[in-house]
């Protein structure tokens, strides 16, 4: 299972570049693969992007980004593509539109891009990546004709024919530009930088590292537009309409930025993260008590549940697992027993914290169940007398169509087995998930019926592609 991808963009401050590379390193954990930055200096719209980490890829910027007096910039951070990796896939993208320039990020799937791109190229378009996101500048390139010109109109009807899950970044030589989508499956926020500046980002864990003060959440169906050089944001529709693209539409929020994709540290759709994650835990614990010595997290994701759930039970919580951060990401080898080894080797249990003791290991989700397997054989390697395991989310039985990269359904531990089954599969002496509605009882800022739980349910809220396969991030 891997990330999302994360943006992040600054206005009106002459610092915009440092500002925006400080912002993509705090959301690093949403993408690995590549990262981008685009500026708006004297000179008109640069892009610079390439494949790896936010400090490798930015390394290498021209000198003369690394000084102040660009006032605009824009980053990204990409977990995955929709067709094919490599640079060409890494955003921002940037291209000319009817003589203006126009770059653009996005964190996301657009699940009717496949259709859409299909009536493009018959029509004559011509892509050069494998992304959902080039979908949304041809639109607006077709509509360019009809509104004189004129970028924001032209992206207001492009929105109109968007499905699925898409926040968008997009600058321009005069503004930079916020989309989310009219479901609001991803996040996406604003903050305030001294007087003159904004920025935002998909993250607030950003906003300290931008120097920017959270404001509010960009509202679902939302397009907020900023100057580059400083002023007051404006919501609503490029004639000055204050009003929301897309009509009314169910809010489904993504319920798994709070389960496992989320920093602790963020806000995300008006909740702390961090608090969510404790009460998870408690609930967890409510629902599904253990009889064992000590509770152990799976580093990094199931820290706080466990926290929570060690709270909840009066039971010692402790480290089971040293980690070790120079590992290699688990998915970047599919092979089963290769990724096996790989798991062993990230995450290798503490003998001292284990031996002749009844373990209860809480992890945020189980997805093909893979490397739950090999931590469960390496615990009891380590001398763990029992080992149960909880999990703080229900379990994943589909799909999403959203921007996880969830394997096809079939892949997915929980798909076709029953709970007994997982439990004799993992090698456990007990195995229970937290319920639906305990983990919706668990955000408190929007209502439990505000958030997307078909990874778990099967109810979209959007209808999926036709081939029904899940793919992963375009953004």
């Amino acid at each position: 299972m891997r990330e999302h991808c994360g943006l992040c963009g600054v206005a009106g401050d002459p610092e915009a570049v440092a500002l925006v590379a400080e912002g993509l390193h705090a959301q690093q954990h949403r993408g690995q693969e590549a990262a981008g930055l685009l500026v708006s200096s004297s000179e008109g719209l640069k892009v610079h992007k390439g494949l790896g980490l936010v400090s490798q890829v930015l390394s290498t910027m021209p000198d003369g980004w690394r000084t102040s007096g660009i006032p605009a910039a824009m980053g990204h951070v990409r977990y995955g593509t929709f067709g094919s990796g490599g640079v060409i896939n890494a955003q921002p993208l940037l291209v000319r539109m009817a003589g203006v320039q126009v770059g653009i990020a996005h964190n996301g799937t657009i699940t009717n891009a496949a259709p859409l791109r299909e009536d493009l190229e018959r029509s004559g378009a011509i892509f050069t990546t494998n992304s959902d996101t080039e979908v949304v500048l041809h639109l607006m390139a077709r509509e360019m004709e009809g509104t004189g010109g004129h970028i924001r109109h032209s992206l207001e009807l492009a929105l109109e024919r968007l499905e699925g899950a898409f926040c968008l970044l997009l600058l321009t030589p005069s503004e930079l530009i916020a989309v989310r989508d009219p479901h609001g499956f991803r996040p996406l926020n604003l903050g305030r930088i001294g007087h003159s500046g904004w920025a935002v980002a998909s993250e607030t864990i950003a906003f300290p590292l931008c120097c920017a003060e959270y404001v509010r959440e960009i509202r679902a169906g939302e397009i907020l537009s900023i100057p580059n050089g400083g002023g007051e944001p404006r919501s609503g529709t490029f004639d000055g309409r204050e009003t929301l693209f897309g009509g009314p539409c169910r809010l489904s929020q993504c319920i798994f930025e709070h389960v496992y994709f989320a920093r602790p540290g963020s806000l995300v759709f008006g909740d702390s993260v961090y608090e969510v994650r404790i009460r998870m835990g408690e609930t967890l614990a409510a629902e599904a008590p253990s009889v064992c010595d000590t509770v152990i997290p799976v580093p990094d994701s199931g820290m706080f549940a466990a926290l929570g759930y060690s709270r909840k039970m009066c039971v010692p919580f402790d480290m089971g697992f040293t980690r070790n951060h120079y590992v290699g990401r688990t998915f970047i080898d599919p092979a089963t027993a290769r990724r096996a080894a790989m798991v062993t080797r990230k995450l290798q249990p503490i003998p001292e914290a284990v031996k002749g003791r009844r373990i209860c290991v809480v992890e945020d989700s189980i997805v093909r169940g893979t490397t739950s397997r090999a931590r469960i054989r390496a615990l009891r390697e380590a001398g763990a007398k029992e080992v149960h395991m909880r999990v703080s989310c229900p379990p994943h039985r589909y799909g999403c169509f959203f921007g996880i990269d969830f394997p096809e359904p079939s892949s997915l531990i929980a798909n076709t087995r029953t709970l007994e089954q997982i439990a004799s599969l993992l090698e456990v002496d007990s195995l229970a998930y937290l319920s639906l509605e305990g983990m919706l009882s668990c955000v408190r800022a929007h209502s439990p019926c505000d958030y997307c739980t078909a990874c778990f349910s099967g109810l979209y809220p959007v209808q999926p592609p036709s081939d029904g396969i899940p793919r992963p991030c375009g953004g």
